[in-house]
């Protein structure tokens, strides 16, 4: 599975984005997918997490509430809402694919299958 994300740029403090990754191949909807983001000078850390039917999620559990993540399978494509945005949530947000649960992901956050290049969202007025 080949992912690319997109939909990041310049964001004021309070605004929205949504970010969207779209992946090839046709068992795209065989894996369980992620977000991760990296801020300047942070460590990767874990954002999102959905299984392959889109049923269920989890989050990292700081960003609950401004985050939902979600997916269209028909679309090979993953979302990531990000809503009242602040200077922190600055970061390359990637994402990921793996076939291993999502609470698996959530706790190790490493060693996922496949990585996508990510793609910068800057918070700041």
């Amino acid at each position: 599975v080949q992912l690319q994300a997109s939909g990041g740029g310049l964001v004021q403090p309070g605004g929205s984005l949504r970010l969207t990754c779209e992946g090839s191949g046709r068992s795209f909807a065989m894996y369980n997918m992620a977000w991760y983001r990296q801020g300047p000078g942070k460590v990767r850390e874990f954002v999102a997490a959905i299984t392959s039917n889109g049923v269920f999620s989890n989050y990292k559990d700081s960003l609950k509430g401004r985050f939902t993540i979600s997916r269209d399978n028909a679309k090979n494509a993953l979302y990531l809402q990000i809503h009242t945005l602040v200077p922190e949530d600055t970061g390359v947000y990637h994402c990921a694919a793996d076939r291993r649960t999502i609470e698996v992901i959530k706790r190790t956050g490493d060693g996922l299958d496949y990585w996508g290049k990510g793609t910068l969202v800057t918070v700041s007025s």
